[in-house]
């Protein structure tokens, strides 16, 4: 009989998690805004650059006055506020281009290499746990659990600048960073697949360690339970017992982690972008913070802070989706 999926409890919680966005989303962006007007950066002379050495106090005024950055804090906040709110997210004072292009000319790149990362993670990590399992204290089980302590202790920049060290410069088999080759002028699929790989695999081995410890206990503690004993006494082959009884009930506690991972994510992407010239959102960030670009900050803040809450959302979709007991109502 061909479960049915609960879709009126899941719409509650799709609808009660939107609202409690809501205030979430404001009290972010208006921390941004507050953050920057604490900040010793002047917005006003990071715009002007070097030609603001040489202008006049007047001039400099009537630039802060073109960017806004004269009003008090609460009107600039309120004032980008319902701009967003109709769709204009204002334009970037240190890229010189609507916020709107900027992000979407650099997010595609970001998510790319974050989902990327992210399934390799969860697909090694998944199989390295599994594996660690099956035979607790094993040789294999301390050489995993080492290996995952080791790795969560390893920053994702530093692993970026040994892959570079390692696969680029030492072995020669796969490109330093960018997007592309220098030599090419257009943007190939081939050639984006080949500079994508040592990232995202930087990227995903960063995340690796909590995936290959949740899966490790969690089948490591279904292959104790009842059901698991007693597929193993009606003579279930051991494989059948490991994959379709020890690691379902195992994977219950990892689907926790789909979004409380999310933030480390997306931290490791922008390390992994710096090391590897990744042309994703990691650039626009630290340019916007140093130069106090409040248009800009506060999307990108805004956005991120919406890939969290997603990401919280999709694992309490799947828990509830795979342990009925759960529900979605409570």
């Amino acid at each position: 009989m061909t479960r049915q999926l609960p879709w009126g409890p899941m719409a509650r919680l799709v609808g009660r998690r939107a609202l409690f966005a809501v205030p979430v989303l404001l009290a972010v962006t208006f921390g941004v805004f507050a953050v920057a007007e604490a900040s010793p950066f002047d917005p006003v002379k990071a715009y002007a650059g070097t030609a603001g050495l040489t202008s006049s106090q007047e001039n400099l005024d009537q630039l802060r006055a073109n960017l806004g950055v004269d009003k008090p804090l609460v009107s600039r906040w309120w004032d980008w506020l319902t701009a967003a709110l109709h769709g204009d997210l204002g334009d970037s004072s240190t890229l010189r281009q609507p916020v709107a292009d900027a992000i979407g000319e650099r997010v595609g790149w970001s998510v790319l290499l974050a989902a990327t990362a992210f399934v390799l993670a969860v697909l090694v990590g998944s199989a390295l746990g599994v594996l660690a399992a099956r035979r607790p204290g094993g040789w294999l089980d301390r050489c995993v659990t080492s290996l995952a302590y080791t790795l969560e202790a390893a920053p994702p920049f530093w692993l970026g600048l040994l892959a570079v060290w390692l696969f680029a410069l030492k072995l020669g088999v796969l490109p330093a960073g960018g997007l592309t080759d220098t030599s090419s002028v257009a943007v190939t699929a081939g050639q984006v697949a080949r500079h994508l790989v040592l990232p995202a695999a930087v990227l995903a081995v960063s995340q690796l360690p909590w995936f290959v410890l949740y899966v490790r206990q969690g089948v490591g503690d279904a292959l104790g339970d009842d059901p698991v004993r007693g597929a193993r006494a009606r003579g279930l082959a051991e494989r059948t017992v490991l994959l379709k009884h020890a690691f379902r009930s195992g994977m219950l506690p990892v689907l926790t982690l789909v979004g409380s991972r999310v933030p480390e994510l997306i931290t490791g992407a922008l390390l992994v972008e710096t090391v590897f010239s990744w042309p994703g959102i990691a650039a626009a960030t630290v340019q916007a913070a140093t130069s106090v670009d409040f248009p800009l900050l506060a999307a990108l803040t805004a956005l991120a802070t919406v890939a969290v809450l997603l990401g919280n959302l999709l694992a309490d979709l799947l828990y509830g989706l795979a342990d009925p007991r759960v529900g979605f109502d409570g």
